[in-house]
């Protein structure tokens, strides 16, 4: 299985937190469901092409958080996890993500209004494209 994760080298994330959070989103938005099985450490690492230590530690991460689970001699699977806990990830992910385009357009010296333009705009495509 090939998970969909995008590293980005330029970020000033540690790739660890990268494959964290991207695999939490996976979890929280229902693309990975309980049970599924993920790849082995070794494996994510050369499809990510970073360190088995990396992958690991990304890994011990999402155990310790409850996201996944290791059965010795069987693997890694997707653990079972509140819905309070999938909210909060959503959530976070898009205030997060929100942030960053923010602080991008704010760096571009774009006013509040200018950004709040560009938001609603992009809103309305969403709904257009969905038929809302």
């Amino acid at each position: 299985m090939e998970l969909p994760i995008r590293l980005s080298q330029d970020s000033r994330e540690p790739i660890y937190h990268q494959i964290e959070h991207q695999l939490k989103a996976l979890i929280a938005g229902g693309n990975l469901r309980a049970g599924t099985s993920l790849p082995s450490i070794r494996s994510l690492s050369k499809d990510l092409e970073v360190s088995v230590i990396t992958t690991r530690r990304a890994y011990q991460n999402l155990e310790a958080q409850g996201f996944i689970k290791t059965l010795q001699g069987k693997g890694t699977f997707v653990a079972e996890i509140e819905d309070s806990l999938k909210k909060q990830v959503k959530e976070s992910t898009v205030r997060n993500t929100l942030e960053r385009a923010v602080e991008t357009a704010l760096s571009y010296e774009y006013t509040a209004s200018q950004v709040e333009e560009l938001f609603q705009e992009i809103m309305n495509n969403h709904r257009k494209e969905k038929g809302d």
